[in-house]
């Protein structure tokens, strides 16, 4: 990726001369059907009218392309040769009002960045999209690639004919039959908006409308058009009635806590193939991956999922779009607030009431992670260049932000936080903002004095605190004193101010561990005494953060994991029991439990468990600590055990069930006896039944894994279920699977296709990967160490971001978990201070994970002894 960048000093100086009227691009896709020799192209050409400060002065335009026709600035035509140099059009001599028109013949995408070009395997359709956060729009028209820059954006798109054709905007008149063939839409200027978000989705897509009306207090009426969107050959399975309601309940949700009308005029809600991310907000026309079209049976978690994404891209629409940060430092302005806001809405306005759940249980979990990686980070950050914007989509930026925001509600009350996005959304539409406006807003809402303390202390410090209580009990087993002691990381040592609860906890006749009484106060420092629990009696459990206020790792007391490790299944509360699952995983990763005595909890109280999102990312979390966690000479007892666990669950859930879902999925998983896989056999031939369980599509593909992997099953096999779906999921899973033979030879094909070529598309690395990388094959993978070491360099020079993330993360040699393969990370390291910074803290990454591994096995072949 040389010659792509583009730093943040550089944007500032750019900002400081220029400022941006307005955008008309045009496109031809025309040339996206039929044959092509080499890179398959497309005609862009953009016209930007922009102003300088400094007449006389010099700038550049951003553009990734293979050609460059023509460039024109003022009517002065510059030689293409001269100015353009693959990535930037430098532009001198600029006047005071400026006209740039270029003329380029740009690529179509295969690794989801720009506009992706997508062939259906099931109909040979072919579909196109945009995608560019951070700055992938230069790779389709020429731009001020940076999120400061607001302007009107023009789109015209010529098209084959009989395609659906959508941008941000509504048409401007009906599509018109174009010289050559194949039809002209034009589009309605946008509203100011940055490059990062504009967007061009075409192709003979599904499309399903709908439409939502709100009449406000002074009688003004808002119409949205709705649409919602899909391959053809996905149809049967789309649901758009669901989406639409989720659609419509949180427009009246942001509507009736947001006084701000939605601005963007319509909404679609496009579902996409080889989507690279979970979705993007582009204003007026959403994309989503298409994996949330759900092939097959999934459980209600799934559903909640997709509500939260949907609601989470919805609150981009106000705080992202509507007002954008001036650079990426404040990226956490929109994905920490639609993180928030998403999980907020969900609760509040749909039927998927637990969304707070699944927050403490499953996003929480990513920013623990994050956090503690040697890479963390404020949550505003310090981002240098676009590569540091890249990878600061993670943990922080989001859940943590989302945390931290959570918190903040409750320090200043829901109706002054409330009221501070409505002022910030008025005093700075389709403008840029920083974190000192955030601040401004909520000094004025919420009377405090001191937020910019707050600040300082959770958004400008990196690090996770944990809190731990502390029992003083006299002879009547009395509490005389609570206290709450916080600790934090010695490299990050700022002790926060935390608005928290603390829960005592014991069980009742019939055996329900349940909450008698609760507190609630601010700790800060390094001992908050609670001193409304005096006089409480002896609890079983002691549970900090109950009701989860704030953002920090609980620990608990001797007496209380005594109980947690006899007694968590029979915690009633559904969020206290996620908020303890989380702790003792947090832990375990943290090498103070076993890996071992976080299976044996698993084993015993996951069949418990109600809800299923919480179920589910046990199974996860059990499987990773078996992966990575447990002493090398446990993982085959401890898969075993698992292994008969889930069997037994599932034939224990109840028929048809996504708690028996969720079983099965996770029996295959850990299956690896004769009997394990002769049952996953029986399952695909039908010749072994499971009441209630539907082996659909994608269930077939689940089962078929382990058993290539295990290679019971041969490629004659693979080919079968294929040709049973020849969908493009069916390819995905396909490769997948081949690629998880047990032979070095498939290994080495699948090095050579992802390494050594860049003829796969993003979502057919990803699989190759997914299958290269299988947890019962290390010794198949033990000579890829050296290889990947030497190869990564090459790699991150010469393919896009996105690939070169995919594969300098998806190859790291975790399940070589030696200290041979720390020792060959530091050498890489040392031996390359001078490489990329974005690969280096990629790799410093996945070296940490590795050393948590390894202390972490360490401490449970302790627990052995």
């Amino acid at each position: 990726m040389p010659g792509e960048n583009l730093s943040r000093e550089e944007a500032r100086e750019r900002a400081a001369i220029v400022s941006v009227e307005r955008y008309d691009v045009a496109l031809d896709v025309r040339s996206a059907v039929g044959p092509a020799e080499g890179v398959r192209t497309f005609r862009s050409t953009t016209v930007i009218e922009f102003r300088c400060s400094r007449p006389g002065a010099s700038t550049f335009v951003d553009l990734i392309a293979p050609a460059v026709a023509s460039v024109r600035l003022n009517g002065r035509d510059l030689d293409p040769a001269v100015v353009f140099d693959g990535t930037r059009i430098a532009l001198d001599g600029l006047a005071e009002r400026n006209t740039l028109v270029v003329d380029a013949r740009c690529a179509y995408s295969r690794t989801g960045e720009g506009l992706h070009r997508f062939e259906d395997p099931e109909d040979g359709e072919i579909y196109l999209y945009t995608q560019y956060e951070p700055a992938d729009a230069r790779r389709v028209f020429a731009d001020f690639e940076q999120p400061d820059l607001k302007a009107p954006f023009t789109f015209q798109v010529t098209a084959p004919e009989g395609w659906a054709v959508l941008s941000n905007s509504e048409r401007d008149g009906e599509p018109e039959t174009a010289d050559g063939g194949g039809a002209t839409t034009r589009f309605l200027p946008t509203q100011p908006i940055s490059t990062y978000i504009t967007a061009v989705v075409a192709g003979p897509y599904h499309v399903e409308r709908d439409h939502y009306s709100r009449t406000f207090e002074d009688k003004a009426v808002l119409d949205v058009p709705l649409s919602a969107l899909c391959r053809k050959s996905l149809a049967r399975h789309f649901d758009a009635e669901e989406i639409f309601t989720v659609t419509k309940q949180g427009l009246d949700f942001f509507h009736d806590h947001f006084d701000y009308p939605y601005p963007f005029g319509k909404y679609d809600q496009a579902f996409v193939p080889e989507y690279n991310l979970g979705a993007m907000e582009n204003p007026g026309c959403v994309t989503f991956r298409e994996e949330f079209v759900f092939r097959g049976k999934v459980t209600r978690a799934a559903y909640e999922g997709r509500a939260n994404v949907i609601l989470h891209e919805m609150a981009h629409m106000w705080f992202g779009d509507l007002v954008t940060m001036r650079w990426w430092d404040d990226l956490w302005l929109k994905e920490s607030f639609a993180d928030f806001m998403g999980a907020f809405a969900q609760v509040e306005a749909t039927q998927y009431d637990a969304g707070w759940i699944t927050f403490a249980n499953r996003r929480k979990s990513w920013a623990y992670r994050a956090d503690q990686l040697p890479s963390t980070h404020p949550v505003t950050a310090d981002i240098r260049d676009l590569q540091d914007a890249k990878l600061n989509f993670d943990g922080i930026t989001y859940s943590k932000g989302a945390s931290v925001l959570k918190q903040l509600v409750a320090y200043v009350g829901q109706d002054a936080f409330l009221e501070a996005a409505r002022r910030y959304f008025k005093r700075h539409a389709y403008g840029n903002t920083t974190l000192a406006d955030l601040l401004s807003v909520l000094a004025e809402t919420s009377g405090r004095d001191d937020m910019a303390g707050w600040s300082r202390s959770w958004l400008e410090t990196a690090g996770v605190n944990s809190l731990t209580p502390r029992l003083v009990l006299d002879a009547e087993d009395r509490i005389t004193e609570l206290a709450v002691l916080q600790t934090a990381d010695p490299a990050y040592p700022e002790l926060r101010p935390h608005r928290i609860a603390v829960g005592l906890y014991r069980r009742g006749p019939g055996g329900a561990l349940e909450r008698y009484a609760r507190a609630e106060t601010d700790a800060a420092g390094p001992v908050t005494v609670v001193g409304e629990l005096a006089g409480q009696s002896r609890p079983e459990l002691v549970l900090v953060n109950d009701d989860d206020l704030t953002y920090c790792k609980i620990r608990f007391d001797e007496a209380s994991l005594d109980t947690v490790r006899a007694h968590l299944g029979d915690l009633t509360d559904p969020l206290a029991r996620a908020l303890t699952w989380s702790a003792v995983w947090n832990l375990t990763r943290d090498g103070l439990m076993p890996g071992r005595d976080y299976l044996g909890l698993v084993l015993r109280f996951a069949g418990r468990e109600s809800d299923i999102g919480v179920l589910q990312s046990l199974h996860l979390q059990a499987r990773s600590a078996l992966t990575h966690y447990v002493a090398p000479e446990y993982r085959a007892e401890g898969a075993r055990a698992l292994a008969e666990g889930a069997l037994q669950e599932l034939r224990l859930a109840e028929p048809g069930s996504g708690h028996q879902l969720a079983w099965a999925r996770f029996f295959a998983s850990v299956a690896s006896s004769a009997a394990d896989l002769q049952l996953l056999r029986g399952l695909l031939d039908g010749s072994a039944k499971i009441d209630g369980l539907d082996v659909d599509q994608e269930l077939r593909w689940t089962f078929l894994e382990p058993l290539t992997a295990e290679g019971v099953v041969d490629a004659g096999v693979i080919a079968a279920e294929r040709a049973r779906d020849d969908t493009a999921s069916g390819h995905r899973h396909e490769v997948r699977c081949l690629a998880a033979r047990p032979s070095a030879q498939v290994k080495a094909a699948a090095w050579a296709d992802v390494v050594e070529s860049d003829a796969l598309s993003n979502a057919l690395v990803e699989a190759t990967i997914a299958g290269f990388a299988q947890a019962g094959q290390r010794e198949l993978t033990a000579s890829y160490v050296p290889a990947y070491f030497a190869a990564i360099e090459r790699v991150w020079a010469e393919r896009s971001i996105e690939i070169g993330m995919a594969v300098v993360r998806g190859l790291f040699p975790y399940l070589q978990d030696r200290q041979e393969t720390l020792a060959a990370a530091d050498a890489w390291l040392g031996e390359h201070e001078d490489a990329a910074p974005a690969l280096r803290r990629l790799v410093l990454e996945a070296r940490d994970d590795l050393a948590r591994s390894l202390r972490a096995q360490s401490c449970d072949a302790g627990a052995a002894r």
